[in-house]
């Protein structure tokens, strides 16, 4: 048995998301053995990150400072008509890496399981039935095309499936990724030239 702070520790740390309890254990003894300095730094960046960083009021991608919306919400340059749907900022920049897009985005924050309807109420699809319903409220012209992307695996099917039903029953026009992703993988991993073909092949 582990000391009663080392379990709490690794119970924090399986918290995160894709950490098991191995992995936890490895960075709760990490914590141990470090330097006390380097300790304190990223004790002292994770306050910073509590204290400086928010989430942008309309896609809820992270912004530093006071600024309400993020670096793509308030460039004027971007086709503020499109807004593509992710599960999580990292998918965000793995679709910015390609180049391919220049629309907005909107980040649900998690998943929907196909064996879980409690999961419907832990992803912003209130908030983005107001975006693409009060779009004059955010400034935006109306909304001509939503990308559903979503990861090709169980959950992001499922979780596709649910936004597709919601945004049909406001007769608000959708794609999903096209041809290009294999079964069961994560944008963030894809390669820039699979994300490019599966937007521009997007149906």
């Amino acid at each position: 048995m582990h000391s009663s702070i080392i379990e709490k520790l690794i119970t924090l740390f399986s918290r995160f998301p894709g950490i098991g309890p191995r992995t936890a254990t490895r960075f709760a003894f990490y914590c141990l053995n470090v330097r006390k300095e380097e300790l304190e730094d990223l004790i002292n960046t994770l306050k910073l990150l509590k204290d400086n960083v928010r989430l942008c009021s309309f896609c809820f991608k992270a912004v530093e400072g006071e600024k309400e919306l993020c670096n793509i919400c308030s460039n004027v340059r971007r086709e503020k008509e499109m807004i593509c749907v992710v599960e999580k900022e990292t998918d965000l920049l793995s679709i910015e890496k390609t180049g391919e897009y220049n629309g907005i985005y909107f980040i649900l924050g998690g998943t929907v399981s196909p064996l879980r309807k409690k999961d419907l109420k832990s992803i912003r699809i209130e908030e983005l039935k107001e975006r693409v319903i009060n779009y004059k409220k955010f400034n935006l012209p109306k909304i001509r095309e939503v990308i559903i992307a979503t990861n090709q695996n169980t959950e992001g099917e499922a979780t596709a499936v649910f936004v597709a039903r919601i945004l049909s029953s406001l007769n608000i026009r959708y794609t999903r990724l096209g041809r290009g992703l294999s079964t069961g993988s994560e944008l963030e991993y894809a390669d820039d030239e699979t994300l490019s073909f599966a937007l521009k092949g997007r149906k």
